[in-house]
C-alpha cells in the first residue's frame, strides 16, 4: 500500500513535469515562428507572420496617431497606438532639452513593447525647417528661402530629430505655391514645378539614399541616423482659389498633373516613406475623401508602397461643418485609402466607429490589413524592431556648431538683391569702418520673427524664443570695433535732426504665422514698418532687409529706399545675413517666386501671359564678395 502511493505520488511528479516541458516545448514553439521578429528574414515574411497574429483591436490600433498630451504608457498599452506626434508647440516641457524629449520618448514607446505583439509605435513632429518645436535646435531658412538655394538641410535636420529620440518628420511640403496669398506660402520652395521637383533632394537627406537594388515605390529608411520623412499635402494645396488655406484647387486634370503632381512622382522614386493627404478639394472634391487619386493614382499607378497619413482632423474636415458626421468620414477616409490617421486628440471615438464600420463590413478587413502592411513595411524598414528604444548618444547634435554654420551659409543663399543703389552708385556691400550707423525695425532684433511660424509654436513667437543670432547682434559683432552701432526699432523723422548716420540697416517684415491664420489678401506690410521705411530712409542712405513668407507690396517705398534685399524667413543665423550686406560674401540668390506689382495681378507665375511683375522669377542683382572696409 506504501508502495502504491509512492508510485501514484511518483506517477503525479512525472505528470507536472511532463506538462511542463510540454508547455515548454510549446513555448518555444511558438517563439520558433514568431518570423516577424527575426531581422534575417524578408520584409514580406515579417509583415505578413505578423499580420496574420494579429487582433482586429490591434490593428485599429495601428492606424491611429493621437497626440502626445493624450498619450502615455498605459494608453499605449491598452489601445495598441501606432504612432504618436506632437503639434505645434507640443512639448514635454518649456525649453525641454533632448533628454527629456527622449525619456518621454521612451516611455511612450515602452507602452507599446510591453503589449503582447509589441509592435514599436513612431514618434513624428513637423520638422519642417529643423527641428523647430524643439528649443535650442538649428532652425533653418523656411522652404520659401531654401527654394532660391536648393540648399540641402536634410541630412542636418534628421540628426537633429534623432538627437530628441524621434524617429519620423512631416517634411518635406512640395506644394507648389502659385498664389502668395496662401498661408502657407512660405512652406513651398517655389511657384515653379521644376524647382520644387528639385527640392525633394531633401528625401535622400533625410531617410538616406536609396540603394539601387531597391524597388520604385517601396520606402526606404537607412539606420539610426535618419528618419522616416513625409511628402505633403497631395494634392494641389499650392493651387487653390484665391490662394485660401483648405481651399478648392479649380484646375483640369492635365493641370493638376503638370503642376502639382511631378514632385510626388519624385518623391516616390527616392523612397519616401510617407505623404500626407492635403485639407483642399481638388474640383469641389475633398482630398481626404479622394479615392481617385489617393488609392487609383498614388498606389495603384505611381506603386507607392508607403503609407498614407491624414492631416491633423483631416477626417472630421471631409464634413461642413468638421465632425458633423465622424462615422462617414472614418468610412470616407478609410475607403479613400488613408492608412494612418492623425485623429489626434479624441482617438477611442475612432476607435469605436472604425471598429464597428470593419465588424458591419462598410469597411472591407482587406482594406484595413493594407493600411496596416504598410505602416508596418516603414517601420520594418527604418529597422524600429530592432531598434525602437533611443538613447542620449545622440543629443549632441541638437543645435552643434556644425548645423548653425550650415544654416548661416543657407541664409546667405537665400537673399536675393531686389536693388542696389541710386543713380548708379551701389549701396552695397556695406562699409564695416565708419563713424556710426543706424539699425532700425521691428524685425531686427527679435528671433522669434526672424524665423516665422512653425518655431517653437505653431503660429511661432516674437521675441528671443530660441537660440540664435539676431540681425543686429550680427550687425554689431561684424562692423569695426570703432564704428558706433545705434538701434532705434521706430524712430521719428525729427530723431535725425539731432543725430546723423552714415547709413541705416531697416529690418522689417510679417509677423509670424501658419496655415489660415496666414492667408492675406491685400500682401502690405504692417503700418510699423512702412512708417520706419519713410522715417529713415528719408533722411538718410538705407538699406531695407524684408523679414517676409512670401513677395510683399514694395512699389509704394522702391524708390525711397537705396538697397532691397528679400531675406524671407532666414531662422535663427543672423550672421548669414550681415555676411552678404557687408561683403564678406557676394549675394547670388535668384527669385524663386514673381515678385508681383500689386495684388490686383494674383495669381500671376512665370509662363503666364500678360506677366507684368515688378521683379521676374529668376531675378536677382549680384554682388563680389570685397575685403574692403
Amino acid at each position: 500500500m506504501k508502495l502504491t502511493r509512492m508510485g501514484v505520488g511518483n506517477m503525479g511528479k512525472f505528470s507536472v513535469f511532463l506538462m511542463m516541458v510540454m508547455c515548454c516545448w510549446a513555448s518555444m514553439a511558438e517563439s520558433e515562428y514568431m518570423l516577424y521578429k527575426d531581422s534575417k528574414q524578408s520584409l514580406d515574411t515579417r509583415i505578413n507572420d505578423l499580420l496574420k497574429r494579429m487582433t482586429l483591436e490591434e490593428k485599429i490600433g495601428q492606424v491611429t496617431q493621437i497626440e502626445r498630451s493624450v498619450a502615455s504608457n498605459e494608453v499605449m498599452k491598452k489601445y495598441f497606438i501606432g504612432s504618436i506626434l506632437s503639434g505645434g508647440g507640443s512639448v514635454p516641457s518649456k525649453q525641454a532639452t533632448p533628454e527629456t524629449w527622449i525619456n518621454m520618448v521612451n516611455d511612450f514607446q515602452k507602452g507599446s513593447l510591453s503589449t503582447r505583439l509589441g509592435i514599436p509605435m513612431i514618434y513624428g513632429i513637423d520638422a519642417v525647417h529643423g527641428n523647430n518645436n524643439v528649443y535650442k535646435s538649428t532652425i533653418f531658412p523656411h522652404n520659401v528661402g531654401l527654394g532660391v538655394t536648393r540648399q540641402k538641410i536634410g541630412a542636418a535636420t534628421a540628426l537633429e530629430v534623432r538627437a530628441t529620440g524621434i524617429q519620423y518628420a512631416f517634411a518635406p511640403c512640395i506644394a507648389v505655391c502659385r498664389d502668395p496669398r496662401w498661408g502657407r506660402c512660405f512652406e513651398s520652395y517655389s511657384e515653379d514645378t521644376e524647382i520644387v521637383r528639385l527640392m525633394t533632394e531633401i528625401i535622400p537627406g533625410l531617410q538616406g539614399e536609396i540603394t539601387d537594388d531597391s524597388k520604385k515605390g517601396t520606402p526606404f529608411v537607412n539606420g539610426q541616423q535618419k528618419v522616416a520623412a513625409c511628402a505633403k499635402h497631395y494634392l494641389g494645396d499650392g493651387g487653390t482659389h484665391l490662394g485660401t488655406n483648405e481651399g478648392n484647387t479649380v484646375l483640369n486634370r492635365k493641370k493638376l498633373f503638370s503642376i502639382h503632381m511631378p514632385a510626388y512622382n519624385d518623391a516616390i522614386l527616392k523612397g519616401v516613406a510617407t505623404i500626407m493627404t492635403s485639407y483642399s478639394s481638388w474640383n469641389g472634391v475633398k482630398m481626404h475623401a479622394n479615392r481617385n487619386l489617393v488609392t487609383n493614382y498614388l498606389k495603384n499607378k505611381l506603386n507607392f508602397k508607403g503609407f498614407v497619413i491624414s492631416d491633423w482632423e483631416g477626417i472630421d474636415r471631409i464634413t461642413t461643418p468638421p465632425h458633423a458626421n465622424y462615422t462617414y468620414s472614418i468610412l470616407a477616409g478609410m475607403n479613400a485609402g488613408i492608412d494612418m490617421f492623425m485623429i489626434p486628440m479624441n482617438y477611442t471615438e475612432f476607435i469605436d466607429g472604425l471598429t464597428y464600420l470593419v465588424k458591419n463590413k462598410f469597411v472591407p478587413m482587406s482594406r484595413l490589413d493594407d493600411a496596416v502592411q504598410r505602416i508596418l513595411r516603414v517601420k520594418f524598414t527604418m529597422g524600429l524592431f530592432e531598434n525602437p528604444l533611443a538613447d542620449y548618444s545622440m543629443a549632441k547634435y541638437l543645435g552643434c556648431q556644425e548645423h548653425r554654420d550650415l544654416a548661416r551659409e543657407a541664409v546667405r543663399k537665400t537673399l536675393v538683391l531686389l536693388k542696389n543703389g541710386k543713380y548708379s552708385q551701389p549701396l552695397l556691400p556695406l562699409p564695416k569702418k565708419t563713424s556710426k550707423i543706424l539699425v532700425a525695425g521691428s524685425h531686427a532684433d527679435n528671433i522669434g520673427l526672424q524665423c516665422g511660424g512653425w518655431t517653437i509654436e505653431w503660429q511661432g513667437l516674437s521675441g528671443n524664443s530660441t537660440a540664435g543670432t539676431t540681425i543686429l547682434s550680427a550687425v554689431k559683432s561684424t562692423v569695426d570695433p570703432k564704428t558706433k552701432v545705434v538701434y532705434n526699432e521706430n524712430p521719428d523723422k525729427e530723431y535725425f535732426k539731432s543725430n546723423k548716420f552714415d547709413y541705416a540697416i531697416v529690418v522689417v517684415g510679417e509677423p509670424p504665422y501658419a496655415e489660415t491664420f496666414g492667408d492675406n489678401s491685400n500682401l502690405t506690410l504692417p503700418e510699423s514698418g512702412q512708417s520706419t521705411i519713410r522715417n529713415v530712409c528719408g533722411s538718410v542712405k538705407c538699406v531695407v532687409v524684408l523679414i517676409t513668407g512670401r513677395p510683399m507690396v514694395v512699389q509704394p517705398f522702391v524708390d525711397t529706399v537705396d538697397a532691397l534685399v528679400a531675406a524671407w524667413l532666414p531662422g535663427s543665423e543672423g550672421q548669414g545675413v550681415t555676411d552678404v550686406l557687408f561683403g564678406h560674401y557676394g549675394f547670388t540668390g535668384k527669385l524663386a517666386r514673381t515678385w508681383f506689382k500689386s495684388v490686383d495681378q494674383l495669381p500671376m507665375n512665370v509662363g503666364d501671359p500678360h506677366y507684368d511683375p515688378l521683379y521676374p522669377f529668376g531675378f536677382g542683382l549680384t554682388t563680389k564678395p570685397t575685403k574692403a572696409t
